[in-house]
């Protein structure tokens, strides 16, 4: 196998197929983002994965408006929301264009300054906290509602996702998706066995707002 350097833009057609195969190649991928403090970059290890109209919990399962409408296409671009009245969450979205879905960015492990990731996120305990989580990672990448439409594979996007080696399909597991109310048994939730920056699981409640669920 050819290895890639992860100097390379992920292509828009290894984004524009369903949503889990989508998923499954994110893995390993880096997302590096131009933040107002320096470069971050963070190592995808745990990704969700949401459909159009046949996933209830999918922001998109309802059909399309103005706040959803990146889910839409075209692939590789950041669909960014606000949750719980408190926190950004990251997806980019995949499919054909006109086709509703989108991958959840979960976790990832920081794989540039260390130092400038703790300045940005000072409470986090250990490094695998920095970006353990979605509204962690959104956080620390600088990712809010001015992000929300940004394509991430253009190199003069300010955030980029770089296309690493596709992972050993033995290290991915794979389970429910967290905090979801609808289709919570979909296994759609992706993760590298063992990685500590893996966020926990958590099952969804009907009476929270869930995560990849309806929009705020």
């Amino acid at each position: 196998m050819t290895t890639r350097s992860p100097a390379v833009l992920l292509d828009r057609s290894e984004l524009a197929v369903d949503v889990v195969a989508a998923a499954v190649r994110l893995l390993g991928c880096t997302v590096a983002a131009d933040t107002p403090d320096g470069p971050v970059a963070v190592r995808l290890v745990e990704v969700e994965a949401y459909r159009g109209a046949d996933d209830p919990a999918s922001h998109s399962f309802r059909g399309r408006t103005p706040r959803n409408a990146v889910m839409f296409g075209p692939a590789g671009h950041l669909y960014v929301y606000f949750v719980y009245g408190m926190h950004f969450c990251a997806n980019v979205s995949c499919l054909a264009d006109g086709e509703a879905g989108a991958v959840l960015l979960r976790a990832g492990e920081v794989v540039s300054d260390v130092g400038l990731a703790r300045a940005r996120r000072p409470t986090a305990r250990r490094d695998a906290d920095l970006a353990r989580g979605p509204a962690r990672l959104a956080s620390l990448l600088g990712l809010d509602r001015d992000a929300n439409g940004l394509d991430v594979t253009d190199p003069a996007s300010r955030v980029r996702v770089l296309a690493g080696d596709p992972v050993d399909p033995a290290t991915v597991r794979t389970g429910p998706r967290v905090g979801v109310a609808a289709g919570h048994d979909t296994p759609w939730r992706f993760w590298l066995d063992g990685h500590p920056a893996v966020s926990p699981y958590r099952p969804g409640r009907r009476r929270v707002t869930p995560v990849g669920g309806v929009p705020d």
